[in-house]
């Protein structure tokens, strides 16, 4: 029977050990985030390396108790009633309950990777489109609000629990099409949600940019990455602001803004 694992862990041993008492299929729960750490997440960088190259396991980044409950309940679905192998990894950290509630249709999705929590204003298009995880989704929304209110800017907010997932089932979509040319082609879920629109795609991680990374070759739109690696200066995760001047920075590199605005920004924000 798969075990639900509660474990504070920082260390890619840790969890090893874990996975060995679950006999390679559970649920593993992390709370290590709740903890002061110089780690990102307060877990060691080679942790979501770990987890990313870890076939026969799943990593979410949940941004919220809804969005945790969510995945759980598809985890125990997959493991008990579908038999599916494997284990599913979930970071915890305390939800302080200030994003957006979502409808249970679209937070269903987050065991898929990402679903829209956000949208653009009715008969506005958005000008970029915001990607965040974990505890960074809280950030995310602050600016867009930012965005909105500071440079009357457009923007969709999508939660992405799993970029790990939505890789890997992109690279499965690919190799079923490559292997059945004259079959219907499949879509992956990111290619589903982000679709073949032109606006920017800034994706948020508190891990290293890495992690984000991993979807950018499933996006048709130019696609930036922002981690907790990505700016030197700052101290764990990038704030709003920092994700303001990434989102004006990636617009300016498209045309869309003079790229003077990103650098009245930085003075704005007291950033430069």
């Amino acid at each position: 029977m798969p075990l639900l694992y509660l474990l504070r862990s920082e260390s890619v041993a840790g969890l090893r050990a874990a996975i060995y008492e679950a006999a390679d299929r559970g649920i593993l729960c992390n709370d290590a985030e709740v903890t002061s750490s110089r780690w990102p997440k307060s877990v060691q960088p080679a942790v979501p390396l770990w987890l990313a190259s870890s076939l026969n396991g799943i990593p979410y980044d949940p941004a919220s108790g809804q969005e945790a409950l969510a995945i759980l309940r598809s985890a125990l679905q997959a493991m008990y009633l579908d038999d599916e192998p494997g284990f599913f990894y979930m970071t915890l950290h305390d939800d302080k309950g200030k994003l957006p509630a979502s409808t249970q249709a679209d937070v269903h999705d987050a065991y898929k990777g990402m679903y829209r929590l956000l949208a653009a204003p009715e008969s506005s298009a958005p000008a970029i489109r915001l990607l965040g995880a974990g505890q960074t989704l809280g950030k995310v929304v602050e600016a867009a609000r930012l965005l909105r209110e500071d440079w009357n800017i457009t923007s969709e907010v999508w939660s992405c629990p799993s970029y790990t997932r939505l890789m890997r089932e992109g690279h499965e979509a690919e190799r079923w099409n490559m292997l059945h040319p004259l079959s219907k082609k499949k879509t992956s879920h990111i290619q589903t949600c982000l679709g073949s629109r032109q606006s920017p795609v800034l994706a948020v991680t508190g891990y290293g940019q890495h992690i984000a990374d991993q979807i950018g070759s499933f996006v048709s739109a130019p696609f930036v990455a922002l981690g907790a690696d990505s700016l030197r200066e700052t101290n764990g995760f990038p704030s709003a602001q920092w994700i303001v001047i990434a989102a004006l920075k990636a617009l300016g590199d498209e045309g869309t803004l003079s790229m003077r605005q990103a650098g009245e920004a930085l003075k704005r924000y007291a950033l430069a």
